[in-house]
């Protein structure tokens, strides 16, 4: 994908999948839902949860976001790199000037503009320092796969 394209595909899509380690050298992986910025991936975590320990103790993270159900529709990115908490840990609202791009955008993305606080929750962000993207639907021949 083209950098338009990433930013208008990763500001569309709803759900990401996120990996991460635990203590033994697991993977983990959870859905979360996110907001891109157009440089950075801002999640919120519950902080007494697996991932939230997990990305204390390593903060580096695999996350894809994905689309498609057809063969030929399939298409996504894979953003790597570390995250780092931003912000109140856990988030009660404060003043926050780093946070108040990220909530307007998470408001708008999935409450009708509003985001609310709630006392368990934190912001992560992740500015990848690798992004891999694929879309099938500029393949022609995966229009028509061959069995």
């Amino acid at each position: 994908m083209s950098s338009d394209e990433l930013d208008r595909f990763l500001a569309a899509e709803w759900m990401c999948r996120l990996g991460s380690v635990d203590a033994d050298g697991n993977p983990h992986v959870s859905p979360l839902w996110f907001v891109w910025d157009g440089g950075a991936m801002w999640f919120t975590s519950l902080v007494r949860s697996q991932r939230w320990t997990n990305l204390m103790r390593d903060p580096r993270v695999s996350v894809v976001v994905d689309a498609g159900a057809g063969y030929g529709e399939l298409r996504g990115a894979e953003l790597i790199g570390r995250v780092e908490p931003v912000g109140e840990v856990p988030r009660t609202g404060s003043p926050d000037a780093m946070l108040d791009g990220p909530e307007r955008l998470f408001g708008a993305k999935y409450n009708d503009g509003v985001f609310g606080h709630d006392g368990r929750h934190a912001w992560l962000r992740l500015v990848p320092d690798k992004i891999v993207s694929w879309d099938f639907r500029k393949i022609p021949e995966a229009k028509n796969p061959v069995d």
